[in-house]
């Protein structure tokens, strides 16, 4: 990877944590932007679905069964735009799990970029498996 592209990738994941604090979730504050010929195509952050209570987590606190991924709210929202994902790069802070993986190689997203590990790492194999770029930048660096 090249100098240029390192320094895009930072930025763009240091966007990505900047919106990931619009999750109302307590427990885990993720986000995520789909990034196509320099422009943001989409955004997502983690939280329950349209027109329901912006609580995700229940009174054990654990995560609520419906509350969707900040990866799957950014693929869902481009499915509502004009715009598509074919060839473009996904920075999110935190890697994919194996369903919201599975949503990304559908979506034709060519790369992700990710902040930190998740303890699962079925979706990053899943994700290099259909031949998806994959790049870990802790810290943004």
């Amino acid at each position: 990877m090249n100098d240029k592209q390192k320094k895009l990738d930072q930025r763009y994941l240091r966007m990505a944590r900047i919106w990931a604090e619009n999750s109302y979730c307590k427990r885990r504050q993720v986000g995520a932007l789909v990034v196509k010929d320099k422009m943001i195509i989409s955004d997502g952050y983690n939280g329950t679905p349209s027109g329901f209570e912006n609580i995700c987590e229940d009174e054990n606190n654990l995560t609520k069964p419906y509350v969707l991924h900040a990866e799957a709210n950014a693929i869902t929202k481009l499915a509502r735009s004009s715009n598509n994902s074919d060839g473009s790069t996904l920075y999110v802070t935190a890697s994919p799990c194996i369903e919201c993986a599975k949503l990304i190689i559908q979506s034709g997203i060519k790369r992700v970029v990710y902040g930190e590990q998740y303890r699962l790492t079925d979706g990053i194999d899943l994700l290099r498996r259909a031949g998806i770029e994959v790049i870990l930048m802790e810290d943004g660096i």
